[in-house]
């Protein structure tokens, strides 16, 4: 039976969304900073009704679970819970770092270093090796100044490929010549994250909704969980 699954994504300055049907994949996407909440809706509404489906008839919801704007995640949060919970449908959350280094390795990447400018002088950042053409975490995501950063284990190496607005924000990441720049996997999306749905949604690792929470990485964040959850 061939998997019918939507996912959005707001967590970064991208609002997308994609719609995957069996081996078929539409999207869309839209770099619209603060304007997600009136976007997202939308989106979804009009890759369902191209496609003749209804909301109910979906396997999975994927989303963007974070790191990235603190704002952007709420949005899609939310968003994900009111969808899934009126279609009773689980969740799968993806890493937005690891959607960023899955556009990478999509492209060629076998090693990869993403960060998301994380404002207040610091970056969300991970190293994703190419394993079997998945996005595989080495380590662990981390909230970090750019110099520190720098002198992690995880950043040496050849052949590292860097991806995301963390490189923008902080040139000084890239003097050490060893990073290339992926510059069309500078934000994620929800077509980048297609492989890595498909990969949990097939070793049967969709959530309940109650289990999915958001990841913000700083600690100062709280999330409201659905009432009654």
């Amino acid at each position: 039976m061939s998997a019918k699954i939507l996912i959005i994504d707001t967590a970064t300055e991208n609002c997308s969304a994609a719609l995957i049907l069996g081996d078929t994949v539409t999207a869309l996407c839209e770099e619209a900073p603060r304007e997600h909440s009136q976007k997202i809706l939308p989106f979804v509404k009009q890759l369902l009704e191209d496609a003749g489906l209804a909301l109910n008839q979906l396997d999975a919801i994927g989303f963007g679970r974070g790191p990235g704007s603190f704002t952007g995640i709420r949005i899609g949060t939310s968003m994900m819970q009111g969808l899934a919970l009126g279609a009773e449908l689980p969740v799968l959350p993806i890493s937005n770092l690891a959607a960023m280094a899955q556009g990478a390795i999509d492209a060629g990447a076998t090693s990869v270093i993403a960060a998301i400018d994380a404002r207040m002088g610091e970056v969300y950042a991970a190293r994703y090796d190419a394993e079997q053409g998945l996005a595989v975490l080495q380590g662990q995501e981390m909230v970090i100044a750019p110099e520190q950063l720098l002198e992690l284990e995880l950043m040496q190496g050849e052949g590292l490929v860097a991806v995301g607005t963390g490189f923008e924000a902080y040139p000084q990441l890239l003097d050490n010549g060893r990073l290339q720049v992926a510059g069309d996997c500078r934000l994620p999306s929800a077509k980048m994250m297609v492989p890595l749905v498909l990969d949990q949604f097939k070793q049967g690792l969709a959530q309940p909704l109650e289990q999915v929470e958001p990841v913000y990485l700083r600690d100062n964040v709280a999330w409201k969980k659905m009432p009654g959850k």
